[in-house]
Parts: C-alpha cells; structure tokens; sequence
C-alpha cells in the first residue's frame, strides 16, 4: 500500500449531530455527516469489487457512528449502529470525501430519486 501523504491532526465525532470532523495538516478541515460516510463505505459491501458494483445504501438518514478504531497509521474502521463496520477509511478517503462532498452528496441524492426512494427528513 501506498503511504499516506496527508496525515489528521482531529478526528471528533459530534454524535448527537452524527457528524465526523476531520483536520488534516494541510490545514483543510470537513465536517461529514454519518449518513454520507456511511453510503460511501469503501466495504465491498457498499462499493462491490469492481466499478459499477456498487450497492445503493437506502434508509441511512439517521445512521451514526458508535465506534472509531484506529488502523494502522493510515485509517480508521467506522463502526455504524446499523452494524455496518467493514469499511476502512484511509485518511486519503476521508479527505477526498470531505473534499468533493458536495459533488458526492448531489450523486447520492440523484441515485436515491433514480431508484424511486426518498430520503426522510
């Protein structure tokens, strides 16, 4: 594996927002929500083992995280009180994540509509 060029300087879970903040020492800084790292899980599970494997995550809208484990020095494994914790966030994700989450939200939504579900607010 590749090593990891941006390393985090804060990892706070804000549980009762089910948001995750994440800093890293290039001095960007994104706030997460549960829902969206939860239906961008690298699990194979949630992304296949290959492009367009993916499997759509419906039903997320209040998903938080219970537990955060370190992995290695270059990610951590999300544990989601809907029992989903398979996926391992390396710090590479979590910032392309935070740095495209607009675009990744937009995607998530139009997903959702295209397959005739509605998020609940």
């Amino acid at each position: 594996m590749s090593e990891t060029k941006l390393k985090p300087t804060e990892l706070k879970l804000h549980q009762e927002s089910r948001v995750l903040e994440v800093a890293f020492d290039n001095g960007d800084k994104y706030e997460l929500p549960c829902e969206l790292l939860r239906v961008y899980s690298p699990s194979a599970e949630v992304q296949g083992h290959g492009p367009g494997q993916e499997t759509l995550q419906v039903g997320k809208e209040k998903v938080n995280i219970q537990g955060i484990e370190p992995v290695g020095n270059y990610a951590v494994c999300l544990r989601f009180d809907d029992g989903h914790e398979t996926g391992i966030y390396s710090w590479d994700f979590l910032h392309d994540l935070g740095a495209n989450k607009d675009k990744k939200w937009d995607t998530y939504l139009q997903r959702l509509e295209a397959a005739g579900h509605k998020r609940k607010a």
